[in-house]
């Protein structure tokens, strides 16, 4: 009765309305949604009531499964930015080679020793690993959208998940044609390469195309922002479909490279691409992740029992740990780092679709064949599936429900600089303080200036600055410091008030746009910028030191004032004299301030720097970048 089609559009409704339901109440509890897909999934499926079950939707499932993957993924490559690569190229690179090939080998080697069965032979057990070397965009960016961690962390992150869907694909399918007897196998190399270059291929072709038509979808200006969405959409589907003909799962690729090559060039819209297509990937992984959960059968994960728990610990507590602190050797990750990201591998969506596409197969096979071969395929069918599905579901739920708890036990969240205020005083702090490396998040709730503010590149909360709820959403919890910036003092008075009593920040800075209001801040124990004072110091400093002033103006270009706590234990006990040459060429001490300080001043030669004394560095750009790390011991 579930599978009649008089049902099968009530059902597809549902599936996706849990799905919003589950995305709503994922961020309402700031953990991963795809936790509670799964578990809807469960509920109606046929582990639990058998609302869904495996004839529900025919033979189309794996239809819909591949044109999901394509948007899925071509999503995740057109967020996926060359610049944000060079956070950490190195660890990036050896992540989706070297650490792809351990957890390739390792899976492998960990799912033929846990099972004692004869069917787990080596080409099955390869088979089962190169399906769990995908994390992908599907599973990783839910957790990253409630763990902000450093750039370069959630680079190699997204950067892994995106690169492994696709080679995880691919080899899979590679290995599968060797454990199929339906299917006559050819050199494992040349099949590999096949696929990978049909892809690259239709996806550079496809992209191109799309790019040139974009140009002039601007003829209809009322339409094109419509279009341009529609355009790229079109793009993704066409980019997997064309390729998955010429060579199958070749069609991964096609989209993951369209997605990159898109993603990384000026075109018209992106904004309205970037919003349109980020609804559709939320509607169709939470349809894709709630029906493939629902098609497990709960014989299945109980057939593979102790054997597969076993594997699932091997994946996750060993081979997971080790191929990301082989990646990272010798990388800027701190150790903290390393253990989230090895905490951080879940399967997702590549690994379920094709596991669940691969046991049909063989099943189809063992029907054909009949007899004791029938049997085999039979068994590792339920093998594969009851495997994959098991890691699926253990690292999904444990890891993406920790990832938050985690991140915050071992300190990888850094400290956030909020900025209330998004108009030109905000987003020109924004801009100074982005450059030198900090977490900053503007909270605006003005259409124009929000829209502003991220054409401009910054992560911006939408809503009023005043609310407790905005101002813990975009992480006063986590915030190191709050600055109210807005042109109303009513507001940054209340933003002070809530930041300081709410959220105990260690530096809240106010702007007074009426000097009579500064009296008012400075009671609070906020330190407050009056707008006129602030313009007066500007122009006394290009009346009487107009050199410095334009330096100062200047900062970030070529120069650069910053401030540092002394931590490395290094320089603690060391004079000025002593620390001097071991500071970067173009790098002084201007100031020091501290405990035993009221003021900052400028130290003599025999000045003895001490734990917590805070030091003002001068000089060139990059020599003042690395002075810090210097100072901090990072």
């Amino acid at each position: 009765m579930a599978g009649s089609s008089t049902l099968l559009i009530p059902l597809v409704a549902g599936i996706i309305g849990l799905g919003v339901l589950a995305q709503v109440l994922a961020a309402r509890l700031r953990v991963p949604s795809i936790i509670f897909y799964l578990l809807v999934g469960v509920v109606i499926g046929q582990p639990g009531l058998g609302i869904i079950t495996s004839g529900t939707f025919g033979g189309a499932l794996s239809a819909i499964v591949g044109l999901a993957v394509a948007i899925i993924v071509f999503e995740g490559a057109y967020h996926l930015r060359f610049d944000r690569l060079r956070e950490a190229p190195t660890a990036t690179f050896r992540l989706v080679t070297v650490g792809a090939a351990i957890a390739l080998v390792g899976t492998a080697i960990a799912v033929k020793f846990a099972f004692s069965s004869p069917a787990v032979s080596w080409k099955l057990s390869f088979l089962v690993g190169a399906l769990l070397v995908a994390t992908g965009p599907t599973v990783i960016t839910p957790i990253l959208n409630v763990v902000p961690v450093r750039d370069r962390v959630a680079a190699a992150l997204e950067t892994e998940g995106i690169v492994n869907d696709v080679t995880a694909a691919i080899i899979a399918v590679v290995v599968f044609e060797t454990v199929n007897p339906a299917v006559s196998s050819d050199g494992l190399l040349q099949a590999f390469a096949l696929r990978l270059g049909t892809g690259l291929l239709v996806g550079l072709v496809v992209a191109g195309v799309v790019y040139y038509l974009l140009q002039y979808v601007d003829l209809s200006p009322g339409d094109a922002p419509r279009n341009s969405r529609l355009l790229v959409l079109a793009g993704a589907l066409i980019a997997y479909a064309g390729a998955n003909t010429i060579a199958t799962e070749a069609g991964v690729a096609a989209a993951a490279t369209a997605g990159m090559a898109l993603g990384n060039v000026d075109h018209p819209y992106e904004e309205d691409i970037e919003a349109f297509k980020g609804d559709i990937t939320l509607l169709v992984l939470s349809f894709v992740f709630i029906a493939l959960a629902a098609q497990l059968e709960l014989a299945a994960l109980m057939d593979v029992g102790v054997a597969g728990l076993l594997v699932v610990l091997a994946v996750a507590l060993f081979i997971r740990p080790l191929l990301v602190f082989i990646s990272t050797v010798g990388d800027r990750f701190t150790t903290n780092e390393k253990l989230f990201v090895s905490f951080v591998g879940p399967r997702g969506i590549i690994p379920a679709s094709v596991a669940t596409l691969f046991a049909v197969e063989l099943h189809s096979a063992a029907e054909e064949l009949g007899g004791a071969q029938a049997e085999l395929l039979n068994q590792q069918a339920e093998i594969l599936l009851g495997t994959v599905f098991l890691v699926i579901f253990a690292t999904a739920l444990f890891e993406g429900g920790l990832a938050r708890y985690i991140a915050e036990k071992l300190d990888v969240i850094p400290m956030r600089v909020i900025i209330v205020g998004g108009g030109q005083v905000g987003r020109a702090l924004a801009a100074r303080l982005e450059d030198r490396g900090e977490n900053v998040v503007i909270i605006e709730q003005d259409e124009a200036a929000v829209e502003r503010a991220r054409n401009a590149g910054y992560a911006v909360e939408i809503g009023d600055g005043t609310d407790t709820d905005i101002l813990r959403s975009a992480g006063a919890d986590n915030a190191k410091t709050v600055v109210a910036a807005t042109g109303d003092d009513d507001a940054n008075l209340l933003v002070s008030q809530l930041a300081s009593s709410k959220f105990d920040v260690e530096r809240v800075i106010a702007r007074a746009n009426n000097p009579d209001n500064v009296e008012a801040f400075e009671d609070l124990g906020v330190r407050t910028i009056s707008s006129a004072m602030a313009t007066a110091w500007a122009i006394d400093n290009q009346i009487e030191r107009p050199a410095i002033a334009h330096w100062m103006t200047d900062i970030g270009r070529s120069g650069d004032v910053q401030e540092v706590e002394v931590e490395n234990p290094e320089l603690i006990g060391k004079s000025i004299r002593e620390v001097g040459p071991m500071l970067p060429e173009a790098c002084l001490v201007a100031l020091v301030s501290g405990d035993l300080h009221e003021n900052a001043e400028v130290p003599t030669a025999d000045y003895v720097l001490e734990e917590g004394d805070m030091v003002t560095l001068l000089g060139r750009r990059e020599s003042v970048r690395d002075g810090m790390k210097l100072v901090s011991g990072n």
